[in-house]
């Protein structure tokens, strides 16, 4: 019995050394020991060896049940064994991401410098994102980091100084400009040149945030540095000058790029093209267009999309149309953006119809409908009247996994808001705080414009406090709907007092903030304080427009003072601005008024004459100034 025991304790133990080689060393065979017991892993010594083998045998299980038991000097003594192992050494980090304690700085700079052989530099550049999440982004880490990086980089004996060069596209994907350009300097100090893609990076961040000092002050020191420029370098410099509005300096800089032998491509041109479109300049974007094609280059989807959307901006919709076939004729494949403009544009026409035929047609291309093309259907359907469809919109749009947004909301509550319906634009409301969709300015104006037009002024007043209590900036749009609201509602005085919060938040008045106040004046006719207003505007530097005037005529006209009401038309007509169908209609009404229908039937034949065609108001005003008996004859005639 005691021999077929010890013989099964050695069979078991061979089984042990077949499945975990690296077990070998831990149970010494004992004829005289019993069969080995399951030893926990927080009492099992892992040696250097052991790890070393593990990995190289693929034991990603086993490495992670153990590796709370690794240490920072044991993965840092394997990565030095595994340099030539990039891949290998990736998957072992892969299966460390949840155990941090195994690398410190030094283990985390020895791995970047094995990782940079990898041919994608994404898993380097993610352990550079590590490295300044773990040790912050001061100007002191960055000096620690860089040495670190550098011992490391000797250690293994690199020439390339491309792993410095990742941890300043770390800086750039993590969106912080000021550290990348610090790391920069860091490098030239130290005597390292970033390479170009690097300092493109770099460029392009700065360019993306807006920072076009920072772009300018690197590009000098790429220059100071001898950093050869390449292509992309010149497409980013030349889309700056054309962002800062400088069109001429961005061609002669193409001009520039040519004379030191780095050819144009189509971006570089695409991008002045945009440029151009953006300003509505349409005919110099088509000589570019042009030279295009003179160079030998192929006009691309970005190119026919900038001409497309300036098309449809300036109304040009046939042209852009057109343009669309032409596009589809040399093989070119529109996307969503390309229907997006043709559809926005039929949308603010009116015409439906055609939107959604290139709806139908973009969808025959396999292109879906994107959450924009949704909100300018929804939007432009909200105009017409036609509620329903828009929440048959909605609910395709949710069919689709598609969730409304906050662009969606404010146009949803925008919609009820101006159809009068309060309590379904609340409930939206509502529902877009319950599911964590924060409300903007938008969102809050269109609310105070519906608790205007309900005579809810005091919950306006509520609301308007609620949006600074939330860090908003209330802006002139919103300043102006709730001094509609309390005008329209005889409390003049609270849009006086509002006029002078907009001075003290420095929000600047417009004429829409005047016309207000003026109409609330002239309600109450006080049209002499109204006309006090003109003089204030124009000492604020705000230009009155032809509601202005307009408000004024129509103000003295209900009083019945037309000799002032003429001398505001007068006046009107110096500064440049020609009667509309409202100067016509106050002052034939102020006429009819004061019986002078002779005048007032002057005023009509004028007003045919400058294709100015009357409506129901000036009818009914003539009508009630004249004898009925003259309009139908006499019977008994």
């Amino acid at each position: 019995m005691k021999l077929f025991q010890i013989f099964n304790s050695k069979a078991l133990h061979f089984k042990h050394r077949r499945i975990f080689p690296h077990y070998s060393n831990l149970y010494p065979y004992s004829s005289s020991l019993p069969q080995p017991q399951e030893t926990p892993s927080s009492s099992i010594p892992i040696t250097h060896s052991t790890l070393l083998h593990s990995i190289q045998s693929s034991q990603w299980h086993f490495i992670e049940h153990l590796a709370p038991q690794l240490t920072p000097s044991l993965i840092s003594s394997t990565l030095s064994n595994l340099h030539q192992s990039p891949q290998l050494v990736h998957q072992l980090l892969t299966h460390l991401h949840n155990h941090p304690h195994c690398l410190d700085l030094s283990a985390l700079c020895l791995a970047v410098c094995v990782l940079y052989r990898l041919p994608s530099p994404k898993p380097a550049v993610n352990l550079c994102k590590q490295l300044i999440h773990r040790y912050g982004d001061g100007i002191g880490t960055k000096a620690m980091i860089f040495d670190e990086l550098s011992r490391a980089r000797d250690h293994f004996g690199i020439k390339t100084t491309v792993v410095f060069d990742f941890l300043v596209r770390a800086y750039c994907e993590l969106k912080k400009p000021d550290e990348a350009l610090d790391f920069f300097y860091i490098m030239k100090e130290k005597g390292f040149v970033p390479n170009i893609e690097t300092c493109n990076q770099m460029l392009s961040l700065f360019l993306k945030l807006n920072r076009t000092q920072m772009v300018w002050a690197l590009y000098a020191e790429m220059f100071r540095m001898q950093i050869k420029s390449s292509v992309c370098t010149f497409n980013i410099m030349i889309n700056v000058l054309c962002k800062e509005g400088k069109l001429k300096k961005a061609k002669e800089f193409i001009e520039y790029m040519e004379v030191l032998g780095v050819k144009p491509n189509v971006v570089t041109y695409n991008t002045i093209i945009q440029a151009y479109c953006l300003r509505g300049r349409l005919k110099a974007a088509r000589l570019i267009f042009q030279t295009i094609k003179d160079k030998g280059l192929e006009p691309d989807s970005y190119t026919y999309n900038s001409f497309i959307s300036a098309m449809c901006k300036e109304k040009m919709l046939e042209e852009a149309s057109a343009l669309l076939g032409s596009m589809l004729e040399f093989g070119l494949v529109p996307n969503a953006v390309t229907y997006n403009a043709l559809i926005d544009a039929y949308c603010n026409k009116g015409d439906l119809n055609k939107a959604f035929a290139y709806r139908d047609e973009m969808i025959k291309k396999g292109i879906m409908p994107s959450q924009v093309t949704y909100n300018m259907f929804i939007h432009a359907l909200f105009m017409e009247g036609r509620t329903g469809e828009a929440d048959d919109m909605i609910t395709e749009m949710r069919g689709k996994g598609m969730n409304p947004d906050t662009v969606t909301y404010n146009i949803l509550i925008n919609g009820y808001c101006r159809c009068g319906d309060a309590r379904k634009a609340f409930s939206l409301f509502n529902e877009m705080v319950r599911k964590r969709i924060q409300p903007s300015l938008v969102t809050y104006t269109s609310l105070v414009y519906v608790l205007g037009k309900r005579n809810r002024m005091k919950e306006a007043d509520e609301l308007f406090k609620k949006v600074q209590q939330e860090g908003l900036l209330p802006d002139i749009i919103m300043f102006n709907a709730l001094i509609d609201g309390h005008c329209a509602n005889s409390d003049i005085e609270r849009g006086f007092q509002l006029l002078r919060e907009m001075d003290q938040m420095k929000v600047l008045p417009d004429e829409v903030t005047y016309n207000t106040l003026m109409q609330g004046y002239c309600r109450e006719g006080k049209v002499e304080e109204a006309r006090k207003l003109i003089d204030e505007m124009k000492r604020r530097g705000i230009k009155p427009d032809h509601i202005s005037y307009n408000t004024l005529i129509s103000g003295y006209s209900k009083r019945g003072d037309m000799k002032d009401a003429f001398k505001v038309r007068d006046e009107m007509l110096t500064t440049g601005f020609n009667p509309t169908l409202l100067t016509y209609n106050a002052l034939i009404q102020g006429l009819c008024k004061t019986r002078d229908g002779e005048h007032a039937e002057e005023l009509l034949r004028e007003m045919v004459s400058k294709g100015i065609a009357p409506d129901d108001s000036t009818y009914l005003s003539l009508v009630e100034a004249m004898n009925v008996e003259d309009l139908v004859g006499n019977d008994d005639k």
